[in-house]
């Protein structure tokens, strides 16, 4: 890898400083402040989808510039934070061992760097380094080297400019990144659908967090799709789409269905089951991907995201902001027309690596709770083992090349989703019930009072990066760790 030489990159021993509320960001919607705010009800448009750009022989050099200005979101002109102008950003799709260059632009007026959630790529130097942090107006060029046997499915990228991150996603700065299959499925279509929210005030504006907000995790009062409002979609019986979905809320989980129509479940995250797996609903956790297909069948179909229950901060220092029960409808699907010929079989996945059986040289906990202090008006604080992230510390130390075995255990009454950077987890046993399939995820559910027990292999890269909850609010205030793999 080339070593950093171009451009006023800051890289610190620590990765920013706290930042404002959503409010302070400049983001504002442009209408009458007597306009009725955007409601989730109703049909949307027609579905649409970010451009997207692609490698070529073995590389993509992608320019992306994070700014505030106007797109359009849910079919209003507001003025956001966004990638090159679009809400999401382009689509990345590259091949395993490929070479992906992004030279990023913060034309923002606080720091900001990116992070490529999922990909198995180096954590230090230009590579997917967060403690690189880009001053506003400066730019940085990074540098991904994808293995060649890097899992193919569905990844995205966003900033990690730690104390900023809630606000900079919330606002806009999120994208997906697809690795293709070695081998490609017969599908008719394929859709990409970056799930978000966000919230806009009556007079236009997108209002500051509260500090009960931040404890549970904001949500947006908008649930969006590609940046719209409950679009519509069309397909005919028998034909088979490719749904690649991207959980890019920053507190939101997503419990998906789609009534009427068969789902099979390729895999989550970098994780990808040896067959596909017929579902009927799919959780989501924020930061999750799925990588799914759908055979279409006769009559309109609502893709909703059902009620979630992931715990209240309610007793916490004072009562949790209220979360409405009810569906949320995505987007309507409608097939109808000739039938489509069959599509043929799906080719039969790679198995993955199964570290059941595998020696375990270490084992640790870690616990993530709501401690006291850290957030100001004697609120409660989000901790992992008791502390709060500090940038100069570094929390764990693995041996790179083994395999450890982690008890994540969580003693708050909210749910917490843990997120290690570079190293897939693979799921061994939730609540205490052992797992019987080979499941790996990068983002992995705790639930409020429960436990999660995963294996890591530490391999291929060394070097040093962060585990967090993803919760990006939590995150943002402390609950974040250090990990050196030497």
């Amino acid at each position: 890898m080339r070593p950093i030489t171009r451009r006023n990159a800051l890289i610190l021993g620590g990765v920013g400083a706290v930042g404002v509320g959503v409010g302070g960001t400049g983001l504002w919607m442009t209408q009458d402040a007597s306009s009725p705010v955007p409601s989730q009800t109703g049909v949307g448009k027609e579905f649409t989808e970010p451009p997207e750009l692609r490698s070529r022989n073995g590389a993509l050099s992608v320019a992306l510039e994070a700014a505030a200005g106007q797109v359009t979101v849910a079919g209003n002109t507001v003025t956001a934070l966004s990638y090159n102008g679009g809400l999401p950003g382009p689509t990345l799709r590259v091949r395993a061992g490929d070479t992906l260059r992004v030279s990023l632009h913060n034309g923002l007026a606080d720091p900001s760097n990116l992070h490529v959630h999922g990909l198995h790529v180096s954590p230090e130097n230009n590579s997917d380094n967060v403690f690189v942090t880009v001053p506003a107006g400066d730019s940085f060029d990074y540098r991904y080297e994808l293995p060649l046997n890097h899992p193919p499915g569905v990844y995205w990228y966003h900033p990690h400019q730690h104390g900023f991150v809630t606000d900079q996603v919330f606002g806009g700065l999120y994208g997906a990144i697809i690795v293709e299959d070695p081998t490609a499925i017969a599908v008719s279509r394929e859709r990409l659908l970056v799930i978000s929210d966000i919230t806009v005030g009556s007079g236009g504006t997108i209002p500051a967090a509260t500090a009960m907000e931040k404890m549970s995790g904001r949500e947006g009062e908008l649930v969006l799709v590609n940046g719209q409002l409950a679009p519509v979609m069309a397909s005919r019986p028998g034909e088979r789409e490719r749904w690649r979905i991207v959980n890019a809320c920053v507190s939101r989980y997503l419990r998906l269905r789609l009534d009427g129509q068969r789902l099979t479940l390729l895999g989550m995250d970098s994780g990808r089951f040896s067959s596909p797996r017929t579902v009927d609903e799919i959780l989501m956790a924020p930061g999750n991907r799925a990588d799914l297909l759908v055979m279409g069948a006769a009559g309109t179909s609502l893709l909703r995201t059902r009620h979630y229950d992931r715990g209240s901060s309610a007793g916490m220092m004072g009562r949790g902001p209220e979360r409405p029960a009810g569906d949320i409808t995505l987007a309507t699907l409608t097939v109808a027309g000739e039938s489509a010929a069959a599509a043929a079989a799906v080719p039969r996945q790679a198995l993955p690596r199964d570290l059941r059986a595998a020696t375990v040289t270490a084992r640790r906990e870690l616990v993530f709770a709501m401690g006291t202090g850290g957030m100001g008006g004697g609120m409660m604080s989000p901790t992992i083992n008791g502390r709060t992230f500090d940038p100069s510390r570094v929390d764990e130390t693995v041996q790179f090349g083994s395999v450890e075995e982690w008890l994540l255990t969580n003693t708050s009454t909210l749910d917490h989703p843990m997120h290690l950077h570079v190293w897939p987890m693979q799921i061994v046993e939730e609540g205490g019930r052992v797992v019987d399939t080979a499941i790996w995820q990068d983002v992995v559910n705790i639930p409020a009072r429960g436990t999660t027990r995963v294996r890591i292999a530490f391999d291929d890269f060394s070097g040093r990066t962060v585990y967090h909850c993803h919760i990006l609010d939590h995150e943002d205030a402390g609950m974040m760790g250090i990990i050196q793999a030497q």
